[in-house]
């Protein structure tokens, strides 16, 4: 696992993505996947690709919402049904399996929905002996990002990494067993949230992450093979 002990505020997305590109190229990773997780981990994402000349794309997990607090995960689920569960928050909110039936098939119909929007009919890379990177803005509760290393595994990608600017402390060792290797540059104790460590937190808009696949898309299609 690699990460580092001082905490810092990230300017924005932009500024958290070069450092840590900086800190992947020292890995020596040859020409990876990049699947970022929409939509604020494409911005991320983005520089990192250009750092390590990577081929870039995303993954689309959902995170599944509890009834009463739709910022609880109650696990996650990809577009084509592949779903994590946690099974320990389901059993304490004593969730009905009909809602979580419904939440899951609202859920990948989104997922969906987004690579319909974000990447149009664009070929899908093969993740199938590749070392896979999945990289989002930060995790709090991880589920999303269990959810997509799993399916990534499932592809039958050599490795995968995940790699994030920040995430909470509680969700380390999880992570470190899902991955075969966890980047991060922050792990605070006091993890109020993801937004706590960026001055610049703004929403990023569908059109953004469009712009921004489009124009890394091109910028590959230009480099000699």
């Amino acid at each position: 696992m690699e990460g580092s002990g001082a905490v810092r505020v990230f300017a924005d997305r932009k500024d958290a993505g070069v450092l840590l590109a900086k800190k992947l190229k020292r890995l020596g990773l040859k020409r990876p996947l990049i699947l970022a997780i929409p939509r604020g981990g494409v911005v991320v994402a983005y520089e990192v690709a250009k750092e390590l000349d990577a081929e870039l794309d995303i993954v689309t997990p959902r995170k599944l919402r509890d009834p009463m607090d739709e910022e609880l995960a109650l696990g996650a689920v990809m577009s084509d049904g592949s779903t994590f569960l946690n099974e320990g928050v389901i059993a304490m909110r004593v969730v009905q399996s009909s809602y979580l039936d419904e939440e899951r098939k609202r859920q990948m119909e989104e997922s969906a929905r987004r690579m319909r929007v974000y990447r149009g009919d664009r070929p899908y890379p093969a993740a199938k002996g590749r070392i896979v990177i999945i990289v989002d803005d930060g995790i709090a509760t991880g589920a999303t990002m269990i959810a997509a290393a799993r399916w990534a595994r499932g592809q039958g990608a050599a490795k995968v990494v995940i790699v994030v600017p920040v995430l909470s402390s509680d969700i380390i060792e999880a992570l470190g067993k899902e991955s075969d290797s966890l980047v991060y540059l922050e792990s605070p104790a006091l993890f109020l949230g993801i937004g706590q460590f960026y001055r610049n937190f703004d929403q990023v808009e569908d059109d953004e992450v469009v712009g921004l696949l489009k124009s890394y898309w091109d910028l590959s299609r230009g480099k000699p093979a």
